[in-house]
């Protein structure tokens, strides 16, 4: 027979290990939710990877062969301490098999050189709407629940006033991509800065809610705008700031005044999008439950929330949403379901060969006129 002793050390050590693993396992899916709930404004999502600047030459820079570096289109190509505007992959350029060569529009910011490990981001603009584009605008507070939040205000004549919201990843010189063509359309535009953002009150767990909360925000700046002048208003969101549109057509206390949603790549499927991001940052797959679950504890995230907001029965009013295939964050399969149960409210424009938040990047020139199509109506 064994001894007491020994079993009772067996014991412990059983229970010990036990307990020990747990920990581990909730650790890891804490640090696996983190690439979600924590993703920094105006860093790169873990779904894109780093590209090396191989050379630079007059109107060229070449980078790492890859799939994102011969993504079609206009970006910005982001680095630590600096930032560049590169246009469409040259191909007559000579270069080498494991690389690529874009035309290089500009360098915003520091410098660009061989050995710099860079990223394409959507946001093309840094600093303010005049500093960026020569547009006139103003700094503004909008009063928030939680405090003060930074905006910037381009007036126009019309009294439809259209609300840009950012999303995971990117700051509010985002929506600057499209703020020329809205001031060319003659509409007044506030992109705010919310929750989280540089400037703006901190959540109160310090996580980010993936629009579950930070709707609210929005809906403080619906406010704003009516109370300086708005008749109505379009919500148009990136990301989580599309997921933030829905919630707030949805919920708002002036939802009456909203005319018109515009969502780029929305996620509308938070449990997805966090899995998805996870997993880029290598999370085992048997780990990706333990991040949801973490997820839910954090922030009390619900899935029934944003499904509930964007249920087809819900809308109300005419909804654009800019989308493709190549979104590796949100499923385009999703918006393009939501396009097919309401075609009478809907319009779905895809875009291939985009990731997540890149839509404008990849066409510019189809994405304005599918926006020029939308907002008419509705001016």
């Amino acid at each position: 027979m064994r001894p007491a002793k020994a079993t009772a050390t067996a014991a412990v050590t059983t229970v010990t290990a036990v307990l020990g693993a747990t920990a581990l396992a909730v650790a890891a899916g804490r640090y696996a939710s983190d690439a979600a709930l924590k993703a920094p404004a105006g860093r790169p999502l873990p779904t894109e990877p780093r590209l090396t600047v191989h050379a630079t030459a007059a109107g060229q820079v070449t980078l790492t062969r890859a799939l994102a570096s011969l993504r079609p289109g206009r970006y910005g190509l982001g680095g630590n301490g600096c930032h560049a505007v590169v246009g469409p992959v040259v191909d007559a350029a000579p270069h080498g098999a494991d690389s690529v060569v874009r035309r290089l529009e500009r360098v915003t910011h520091g410098t660009l050189e061989p050995g710099d490990r860079v990223w394409l981001t959507p946001q093309v603009h840094i600093g303010d709407p005049h500093a960026a584009l020569g547009l006139d605008h103003a700094d503004v507070d909008i009063p928030g629940e939680l405090g003060p939040l930074p905006a910037w205000f381009v007036p126009g004549t019309r009294d439809t006033w259209v609300i840009t919201v950012h999303g995971l990843g990117t700051t509010r010189e985002h929506p600057m991509v499209v703020m020329g063509f809205l001031h060319h359309q003659q509409l007044p535009v506030l992109s705010l800065g919310y929750r989280g953002d540089l400037g703006a009150p901190r959540s109160p767990d310090g996580l980010g809610h993936l629009g579950e909360t930070e709707w609210r925000d929005l809906d403080a700046a619906i406010r704003y705008a009516v109370r300086h002048g708005a008749r109505d208003v379009v919500l148009y969101g990136w990301s989580t700031g599309a997921t933030m549109a829905l919630h707030a057509a949805a919920h708002s206390g002036l939802r009456d005044r909203v005319s018109g949603l515009i969502l780029d790549s929305p996620v509308l499927d938070w449990e997805t999008t966090l899995r998805a991001l996870a997993t880029a940052r290598r999370t085992p797959g048997p780990l990706l439950p333990l991040a949801v679950r973490a997820a839910q504890g954090r922030t009390g995230l619900r899935g029934g929330r944003i499904a509930e907001a964007a249920d087809p029965r819900a809308l109300r009013v005419p909804t654009l949403i800019l989308h493709g295939p190549g979104d590796a964050v949100a499923p385009w399969s999703l918006s393009r379901r939501l396009a097919g149960k309401r075609p009478d409210l809907v319009t779905l424009h895809t875009v291939p060969d985009a990731p997540h938040g890149a839509m404008w990047n990849a066409d510019p020139a189809r994405y304005e006129e599918a926006l020029r199509r939308f907002l008419t109506p509705l001016m």
